[in-house]
């Protein structure tokens, strides 16, 4: 009997990714859905006996999907696999029903395994070239591409910024742009009428450049320097202290990511500051006309009042080299 199964992601490479990792010779018939809300329409709709379901998603992410699940008691089993590798994120899906919980970048052999033990197939092979090509029709551009892999590079990042601080962080959808640099500022999603302070790290690798920036709110500092248990916000230099090392942990975690599923090296130039107490246009500048691709992530912890945003922006001509760096992953 046919097994129909839901492939939940908002990234096309990770849909894609998916489908051509999972066991050949297996009588599936695949349904995609770019986030929750259209996962669960397939399941109501007899579409998804078993789903595979990521975490950060629009409109609806995996966490409300599961709630949701289990509130309507729908007939699926549930496969996390999710770029959010906190301790917290896979203890809330175990507890929400999840069969189980697993990381990208996606390892093949552990999706087989978790197959295998909860007898969900009997067998495995490998998919053969007519099974492959029923998803090349998956296309991904390169702002597509880009996300997925900041996603996984972003959790990594959130993880370590979690561990630091003792709590959880609730992880963004990367938000890719190719635009003018100096639209920045109008495009990020912090809040436009605070006043912020800001570091920026150069990067550059294998025809890749670019630079990475971290801007919080200067209101957050004082909480965010409780949290950081070693450092005491008492004059100028303390507070600087915080930025910086904020900066340098998402900034050097995220790139760590990037370069890591890009399989190159990046070479990391010394933080700058850019700046405190200013709005966010004077930060970024407005002169640069540069179109770059840049991509925000604004990482929130809502019960302590913290919001921090990370851009990371490529310079146009890293285009080409990005291109084809990525266009491996597919």
């Amino acid at each position: 009997m046919t097994l129909p199964v839901v492939i939940c992601d908002d990234s096309t490479l990770a849909r894609k990714q998916l489908a051509r990792s999972l066991p050949g010779g297996w009588d599936i018939n695949v349904t995609f859905a770019a986030n929750g809300l259209e996962a669960l329409q397939a399941i109501r709709a007899g579409k998804g006996d078993l789903l595979f379901l990521d975490l950060n998603m629009p409109v609806m992410d995996g966490y409300q999907t599961l709630e949701a699940i289990r509130k309507e008691d729908l007939p699926t089993l549930v496969l996390v696999i999710s770029g959010d590798i906190q301790a917290e994120a896979r203890e809330r899906v175990m507890a929400l029903g999840a069969l189980e919980f697993i990381r990208k970048p996606l390892d093949v052999e552990l999706l087989t395994e978790i197959l295998l033990r909860f007898g969900i197939i009997s067998a495995t092979q490998p998919q053969n070239e007519a099974e492959l090509a029923r998803f090349d029709d998956l296309h991904t551009e390169l702002p597509d591409l880009i996300q997925e892999i900041v996603n996984v590079a972003m959790g990594q990042a959130g993880k370590q910024l979690g561990e630091l601080l003792g709590t959880f962080i609730h992880l963004p959808v990367p938000r890719v742009y190719l635009r003018p640099y100096s639209q920045l500022a109008n495009l990020i999603t912090t809040r436009p009428e605070a006043a912020y302070s800001a570091v920026s790290q150069g990067f550059s690798g294998s025809g890749i450049a670019g630079e990475a920036l971290v801007m919080i709110d200067t209101n957050s500092l004082p909480a965010l320097a409780r949290l950081l248990t070693e450092t005491q916000l008492n004059d100028s230099n303390s507070e600087l202290e915080v930025l910086t090392d904020l900066a340098g942990l998402l900034a050097g975690a995220c790139l760590k990511g990037v370069s890591e599923q890009l399989d190159i090296q990046f070479s990391l130039g010394h933080p700058i500051l850019l700046g405190r107490n200013k709005e966010r246009q004077q930060l970024l500048g407005s002169s640069q006309q540069q179109k770059v691709l840049a991509i925000d992530l604004d990482y929130q912890l809502p019960e302590k009042g913290i919001e921090c945003d990370l851009l990371l922006v490529f310079t146009e001509d890293s285009l080409p080299a990005l291109t084809e760096r990525t266009g491996y992953l597919q």
